[in-house]
């Protein structure tokens, strides 16, 4: 690439201090480690498009430069909150190994956060060295590559730069290579940051920080004079995103397994990829966190996990906002999961819309069917997608044929059920809607699934040989993971 090298396109964005201007009640100004190392082990691309950069113009040095060493960016903060860890709260969180780098407009129009991981110690460390091991950088990028993908609302990873240093690690074989990375989110605003306020009984600093988010990220609320409307407007639409969220997860067989309200965006975005796993088969007592000893957030807990922490930020809020408007926008949750949820698995399965009776149940057995037969969850939804025909609408027999195995004589009568609702779905189908769904199934299931084994074979290459290539073109098969 030629690139001046006086300029970097990094440090000469137009940086907005939105969360400065509500004032430093909910920030430290920190700095940020000096690393030995700086190798820059992913980059991407298609976010410098989204901030109006043109990646020819932006070499892997100004990632270094600014994501590695730091230069010439100021105030770097970390933000203060608190939090539900596993159902006990927690009064001493906050950004332990990070900060918000700054904060930039989208092509779109839309404010993102730059926030580190890995970059050092803060006042909130807690006696952590504040860094961030490779594999857990690595791990990340995948995740946050896969489920944007997949058409779930999520965080990206802006970059990952080895650092060169030697970490101590009780779950991660020791040393372990050390990292920085640079997440790419809407906000760096956590449920957490409001219990916080709470904590302190401070509403004042609690209705200022909520007047910033409406104003910042819910452009629909602001249009309301009434405080009243327009909170309450707010924290319907925050409990639909997270529904919406939720739906996305569950339906992609995603399980984040730290669903902490520390962890949980205002903007109702997923981000934080630590212990989290994509289902192989359909488990629902499936949990991703070997510390998850009671299955607390196992994949089948995640929407009650989600709706019970809309529900404790009801108690800062309750402060500022009418309780019953908070009871009442509460009460959509699982009607919104519902029908999310149910449109996703639809969509999996072929359909745009099918009567709501029809398409309940269809939903409704093919988990069942899922719980029995003795495939990948994923698989199944692939051979669906690579095996279609419309021929199928004439004859349920024909659908997958001999694909799959039942376990015993009762999962075969399962399967044998589910084939002819699945015949009774297609022959509610229109000519033009029937002929349209070969390609809703190759645009909807991947052929390409994060599944454990998958991210462990590149980690070996890179701990073995320090060979990236096997990294490199997982993240291209991530970012493509359709059949074409």
């Amino acid at each position: 690439m030629t690139v001046a090298a006086s300029v970097n396109p990094l440090l000469s964005l137009d940086y907005v201090p939105a969360l400065e201007s509500i004032g430093d009640d909910y920030y430290d100004v920190v700095a940020a480690a000096e690393f030995p190392q700086h190798l820059l082990r992913f980059r991407n691309d298609d976010l410098l498009r989204q901030i109006g950069l043109d990646p020819a113009q932006v070499s892997d040095e100004h990632f270094v430069e600014a994501f590695g060493q730091f230069q010439e960016r100021s105030p770097l903060l970390a933000l203060r909150y608190h939090g539900y860890q596993f159902g006990a709260y927690n009064a001493f969180l906050g950004d332990g190994r990070g900060f918000l780098y700054g904060q930039v407009r989208g092509g779109d129009g839309q404010l993102y956060d730059f926030g580190t991981k890995g970059s050092g110690t803060t006042p909130y460390s807690r006696g952590g060295d504040g860094r961030l091991t490779l594999k857990g950088g690595v791990r990340e990028v995948l995740a946050a590559e896969a489920l944007h993908a997949l058409g779930v609302k999520t965080s990206r990873t802006l970059s990952l730069i080895e650092t060169g240093e030697s970490l101590w690690r009780g779950d991660e074989p020791s040393p372990a290579r050390s990292s920085v990375m640079v997440r790419f989110s809407r906000s760096h605003i956590r449920f957490g940051t409001f219990e916080r306020l709470d904590y302190l009984e401070r509403p004042d600093l609690i209705q200022r920080l909520l007047d910033h988010v409406i104003e910042t990220y819910y452009p629909e609320s602001r249009l309301f004079t009434d405080p009243v409307e327009r909170y309450g407007h707010f924290y319907a639409e925050l409990v639909e995103r997270v529904a919406q969220l939720v739906a996305q997860w569950m339906s992609v067989g995603f399980c984040h397994a730290v669903l902490n309200t520390d962890n949980m965006s205002i903007t109702g975005e997923s981000f934080d990829y630590g212990p989290y796993a994509f289902i192989d088969a359909y488990d629902p007592s499936f949990t991703a966190a070997y510390f998850d000893y009671g299955g607390r957030y196992s994949y089948r807990n995640q929407p009650a996990a989600c709706e019970w922490n809309l529900r404790l930020l009801q108690k800062p809020l309750k402060r500022i906002m009418d309780a019953a408007a908070l009871e009442a926008g509460l009460a959509t949750y699982i009607d919104h999961y519902e029908r999310y949820y149910r449109q996703r698995l639809l969509a999996k399965l072929g359909f745009e819309s099918l009567p709501d009776d029809l398409g309940q149940d269809l939903v409704k057995q093919t988990i069942e069917l899922l719980s029995q037969v003795q495939v990948s969850y994923h698989a199944f939804f692939l051979e669906l997608a690579r095996q279609f025909s419309v021929d199928w609408a004439e004859g349920a027999e024909q659908i997958f044929g001999t694909t799959f195995q039942a376990s015993d004589a009762g999962a075969q009568g399962r399967l044998d059920q589910w084939r002819q609702l699945y015949q009774r779905a297609l022959q509610a189908q229109s000519s033009s809607a029937l002929a349209a769904m070969s390609v809703r199934l190759r645009r909807t299931n991947p052929e390409t699934v994060l599944l454990r084994p998958e991210i462990e074979a590149i980690w070996e290459a890179i701990v073995a040989e320090n060979d990236w290539q096997p990294f490199n073109r997982l993240v291209q098969r991530v970012q493509a993971p359709f059949l074409t």
